[in-house]
């Protein structure tokens, strides 16, 4: 069976505190904690920053010369971090893996000054890299209703609860913006009974919770699929099942969409994420209120929904200077 996400991320925390000096394992054990039941950060998140950090241990020990304890950290200097930038910048990392590094060590620093061992200067010195600003790319409107559509694969060999389950969920995807995430983190007792419109309350980022509307389409799509599977869907356990019962994995619905778009003649960039994107930009295109679609994205700032504006922007420009005769 496959590890559930806490399981995976209480098992890269565990070797995080490992990776420790002894008397900074205490620490990470704190911060760790801190990171669950304070900030109320996911698994998922909760394993990123224990990886990075972990990474960002191993580094100083090998250029330090031994695996640092307290007062090695209070001693570190701008160079030191820099070192350990520049360290997993030789082996490939990406700008944005570098910004994340640097985030969980300066978290982790954030907690040990906190218990008093020293100020942030060294971290605080040092510059992030700038990650280039890239634009979502959405499918169009006709691709992601044929994405959603069971019809579109027609003639799989696959059972027909799986193929009304993945169209469930891609439903739920596209049509309440949800992160996949969200929507295999569903329990069968959120679903609102029958196949019409209704509510339902998303756990997100940082467990927290919003309303957003289940419109018909998406209700009909569940209802099918809960009619056809053949797992005893009890109130408090996944919503979505994989071939053996467990709770569905992320993977299978990337491989449907990955299926799909290759039948429909769609770019690489049409991937599951794509599809919240394309709710928003579709919502947008219509009319749709900014700070609305804030919240049924469930985006904790509305510049990160701003970025949707820009992409709006683009489109409009560039059917400008298709169209105009001027441009």
């Amino acid at each position: 069976m496959a590890m559930s996400d806490e399981d995976k991320a209480r098992r890269v925390e565990g070797a995080l505190i490992s990776a420790c000096a002894p008397d900074v394992a205490a620490a990470a054990e704190g911060w760790l904690a801190r990171l669950a039941h304070e900030r109320r950060l996911s698994p998922k998140t909760r394993e990123a920053y224990a990886r990075d950090l972990a990474q960002v241990l191993l580094i100083l020990t090998e250029h330090l010369g031994a695996r640092p304890d307290r007062a090695a950290l209070a001693g570190l200097a701008p160079a030191d971090i820099r070192a350990v930038l520049a360290a997993r910048r030789g082996t490939g990392a990406a700008p944005r893996s570098l910004v994340r590094l640097l985030a969980a060590a300066r978290s982790f620093a954030r907690h040990l000054e906190r218990d008093g061992l020293g100020p942030l200067a060294p971290l605080a010195a040092v510059r992030a890299p700038k990650v280039p600003k890239g634009l979502p790319k959405p499918v169009s409107v006709e691709a992601a209703r044929a994405l959603a559509d069971p019809a579109t694969r027609a003639g799989d060999i696959r059972a027909p609860w799986v193929l009304a389950r993945d169209a469930a969920v891609i439903g739920l995807l596209y049509g309440a913006g949800l992160r996949i995430s969200e929507a295999l983190g569903l329990k069968a007792g959120q679903i609102p009974a029958g196949a019409g419109e209704g509510r339902l309350t998303v756990t997100g980022k940082g467990n927290k919770t919003r309303m957003v509307p289940l419109i018909a389409p998406v209700a009909a799509a569940i209802s099918d699929y809960v009619r056809l599977c053949p797992f005893v869907l009890e109130a408090d356990t996944p919503l979505f099942r994989g071939a053996k019962g467990g709770a569905l994995s992320p993977r299978i619905v990337q491989l449907a969409v990955e299926r799909m778009r290759g039948a429909l003649g769609l770019p690489d960039s049409a991937t599951p994420h794509a599809l919240r994107h394309s709710f928003a930009t579709h919502l947008l295109a219509r009319g749709g209120d900014l700070r609305a679609i804030q919240e049924l994205l469930g985006h904790a700032s509305l510049s990160t929904t701003q970025i949707y504006t820009a992409l709006d922007e683009s489109a409009l420009l560039r059917a400008y200077r298709a169209a105009h005769p001027r441009a």
